[in-house]
């Protein structure tokens, strides 16, 4: 995550994931975009969800951007903006497979 708060000033932050191919980086970006909706967040928009080969889901204030490697590797965002704070975000840990009612953030 980038903290872009008085670097840019379009957004706060950018989240950037890769997903391994195709497939996988749709699902990221389906997954990310269906959780915020669960809890009263939907995009402003939504771009490269057919390719799936760099997806921008914009919900204001936070870009997300989920690549696929090749992408992510060619654009390296976090070069064009190396001034911008870096925040390290742990994945969620999925819940065991007896856990009745836990939600996943």
């Amino acid at each position: 995550m980038l903290d872009l708060s008085g670097v840019a000033s379009y957004c706060d932050s950018f989240v950037i994931c890769t997903g391994t191919s195709r497939r996988h980086v749709r699902a990221l970006a389906e997954g990310i975009i269906e959780d915020l909706r669960q809890v009263g967040q939907r995009p402003i928009g939504v771009e490269g969800l057919d390719a799936s080969r760099w997806i921008l889901i914009d919900f204001g204030d936070v870009l997300v951007h989920v690549f696929d490697e090749p992408m992510r590797g060619f654009y390296d965002i976090e070069a064009m903006w190396a001034d911008a704070r870096r925040i390290s975000v742990d994945a969620p840990q999925a819940p065991s497979r007896g856990a009745v009612g836990q939600t996943r953030v």
